[in-house]
């Protein structure tokens, strides 16, 4: 991560920020009374606490504005406030901007910067004022007065794969993308500014795919029925080789309920739970031994009432085939399905036939149609072949702590029930109703 005018608020792990106002300024406020910097007075970058109170005693509290220094020029729009306080049981912070008016904002976790709810403004001039208060009940002031930069030219687009109010799978992973690599060494610093909500609190974690996409899945699957926010605050932020964040994004989904398929290859069945509860047993027909399926975690990724399997120029014409195909529901970027195979219905239940998906019957086939919905996880077990990862929507493939290495940010548990911080948004002690297959 990169310092100067565009330090970084930091927000905690992902999955842990959220829209917390009154109260989480006022625990904050009192944390930092027992962690904030050692400093008072001194040339800072910002103007140090002011006091003028003519015969009376000096405030025993003091704040200085370490970022943006005092008039500073220039600075990206995604900035945040960063300040230190000395012998401060409270603190506030306001930014105004040349007209006189407020800028919403929270304070970050740390206790040590404020950001604003979103970017600034180009080219406008703002105010930054922290005012600490100690035990003694005076105030004492900092302010820095900065300037931010002209809107940049080079800009990076970030996008969510889902929309506002679309309701998805418990396996269903948030899926951010840029429309242009991140540095890895600019992967903190977006991360710090993507934050994930979820009622009821469930723990998560981002794990970087690729230098252009980002996806956040709680520990276990999603519990039925969540309501799920998530936030990327990009707007104005350095993204490396003078490239900046475009906008902010902010989107709504809910989860659906747990609908949960397990495949054993050793029965040929498939095994249907829905809210924790076996609703149906289906015969199944999996990948013959030449193209056998894939054994592994997947999710359902698109569903096709109708499409066409055409394998001719992938496998020429003695092994490939073109085929009508109904009720299709992708597993994989390489090609496994489950669908409807009227064709094999004598085998379900007994041999492997197909070509790597897993068959089932016209009835069946239209009844998973129905139930199903994107972010479904399917479980297959036992066959010759391991799902490889990157194929299709693997991340409940990857263990937890395989998950969490793929965090730009170094990972924090949750804390412990009796601790403040065990309330926020995005974290929670209870498991999941689900198993980490």
């Amino acid at each position: 991560m990169r310092a100067g005018q565009d330090e970084l608020t930091r927000r905690g792990t992902a999955g842990r920020g959220g829209r917390r106002r009154v109260v989480a300024a006022v625990v904050l406020a009192a944390a930092m009374a027992l962690t904030s910097a050692c400093t008072s007075g001194g040339d800072n970058g910002g103007k140090p606490s002011s006091w003028q109170g003519g015969g009376e005693s000096k405030p025993k509290a003091s704040a200085t504005i370490t970022e943006p220094k005092a008039d500073a020029g220039d600075v990206p729009a995604s900035t945040g406030i960063t300040f230190t306080t000395k012998d401060a049981q409270e603190t506030a912070v306001e930014l105004t901007d040349a007209a006189g008016k407020k800028v919403d904002g929270e304070l970050a976790a740390d206790g040590k910067s404020w950001l604003p709810d979103g970017a600034l403004e180009y080219g406008q001039k703002y105010t930054a004022t922290v005012t600490a208060t100690g035990d003694d009940g005076k105030p004492a002031t900092a302010t820095s007065s900065f300037t931010t930069m002209a809107q940049p030219a080079k800009q990076i687009r970030v996008s969510s794969f889902l929309g506002d109010n679309q309701v998805v799978g418990v396996a269903m992973p948030l899926i951010i993308r840029f429309s242009r690599a991140v540095p890895e060494d600019y992967r903190d610093d977006i991360q710090r500014r993507m934050t994930v909500t979820a009622k009821p609190a469930q723990e998560g974690v981002w794990h970087w795919v690729s230098p252009t996409e980002v996806r956040y899945r709680p520990k276990t699957f999603w519990k039925a029925n969540t309501t799920v926010s998530y936030r990327v605050q990009a707007g104005g932020l350095p993204l490396g080789d003078g490239w900046y964040g475009r906008s902010d994004l902010t989107v709504d989904v809910k989860i659906g309920p747990s609908f949960v398929m397990t495949v054993d290859n050793r029965t040929k069945r498939m095994t249907v739970t829905k809210d924790g509860r076996v609703i149906k047993t289906i015969l199944v027909s999996l990948g013959k031994k030449t193209t056998p399926s894939s054994s592994g975690t997947m999710v359902v990724i698109e569903k096709l009432r109708k499409t066409v399997f055409d394998t001719m120029e992938e496998l020429g014409p003695e092994e490939g085939y073109r085929t009508k195909i109904d009720y299709a529901q992708r597993l994989t970027w390489g090609g496994e399905f489950i669908h409807a195979a009227p064709w094999s219905e004598g085998q379900q239940g007994s041999v492997n036939v197909s070509h790597g998906c897993v068959n089932v019957s016209m009835a069946d086939g239209a009844w998973l149609f129905a139930n199903t919905r994107m972010g479904d996880p399917i479980t297959v077990k036992g066959t010759e072949r391991k799902l490889q990862n990157g194929n299709g929507w693997t991340d409940w493939n990857l263990s937890w702590d395989e998950y969490v290495k793929g965090s730009a940010l170094p990972y924090e548990p949750p804390a412990q029930p009796g601790d403040d911080a065990s309330a926020e948004p995005g974290t929670t002690d209870e498991p999941s109703t689900e198993p980490t297959p």
